[in-house]
C-alpha cells in the first residue's frame, strides 16, 4: 500500500517539476521577445490570419469570433486610455494637463503595449483551440453579428476620441519632440557659445 502512495506522490512531484520548468522556459522566451515589437505583432497577425482562414473555410464558429472581437475591442480601449482617467479620478493633482501652463505629464497607458499584445495573442490562440470543438459552433446569422460589432466599434471609438479631445492627450508616442521658436533659437545660440 505504501508503494502506491509513493508512486502517486512521485508522479505529483514530477508533474510539478515539469510545470515549473515549462513555466520558467515560457517566461524566458516571453522576456526575450519583449524588445522585438515588430516581430511579435507580425507573429500575432499571422496567428490571427490563420484563425480567420479556419473560420472562413469551416463557415462556422461566428459566436467565438464575435466574442473575440468584443474582447479585442475592450483591450483596445484599455490600450488607448490613460492610467489615471480625469473623469473618474477627479482633479487630485495626478491628472492629465489640460492647459498649456500645466506641468507636462507623460501619457501612461492603462494597458501597456506588451500586455496588450500578450492578451490579444492569448485570446486568438484560445479562440483557435475552441474552433476544434463542434459544440462551440452555434448556428447564427453572421451578418447581424458583424453589423452589430461594427456599430459597437464606431460608437466606442467615437466616445474614446471625444475623451482624448476633451482632456487633450494623444495615446501614441511620435518620438522625441522637437523644439521650435524661441526655445530652439536659445538652445542653438547656447550650442554655438
Amino acid at each position: 500500500m505504501e508503494g502506491a502512495s509513493g508512486d502517486a506522490s512521485g508522479a505529483y512531484i514530477a508533474l510539478a517539476r515539469w510545470k515549473n520548468d515549462f513555466s520558467r522556459a515560457f517566461q524566458y522566451y516571453l522576456d526575450r521577445s519583449t524588445p522585438h515589437r515588430v516581430g511579435r505583432w507580425l507573429g500575432t497577425l499571422a496567428v490571427a490570419l490563420i484563425y480567420l482562414l479556419r473560420v472562413y473555410l469551416l463557415q462556422g464558429f461566428y459566436i467565438i469570433t464575435y466574442g473575440l472581437g468584443i474582447y479585442l475591442l475592450n483591450l483596445l480601449i484599455g490600450f488607448l486610455s490613460p492610467i489615471v482617467d480625469p473623469e473618474v479620478e477627479g482633479l487630485d493633482g495626478a491628472s492629465l494637463p489640460t492647459r498649456g501652463s500645466d506641468e507636462f505629464k507623460p501619457f501612461i497607458r492603462r494597458l501597456p503595449e506588451f500586455k496588450f499584445w500578450y492578451s490579444i495573442t492569448k485570446a486568438i490562440c484560445i479562440a483557435f483551440v475552441m474552433s476544434f470543438f463542434s459544440f462551440f459552433d452555434v448556428p447564427v446569422f453572421w451578418p447581424i453579428l458583424l453589423f452589430y460589432w461594427i456599430v459597437l466599434f464606431f460608437l466606442t471609438m467615437k466616445r474614446q476620441i471625444m475623451h482624448m479631445i476633451k482632456y487633450k492627450y494623444i495615446p501614441f508616442n511620435t518620438g522625441k519632440q522637437k523644439y521650435t521658436g524661441k526655445k530652439a533659437s536659445a538652445i542653438s545660440s547656447l550650442a554655438r557659445d
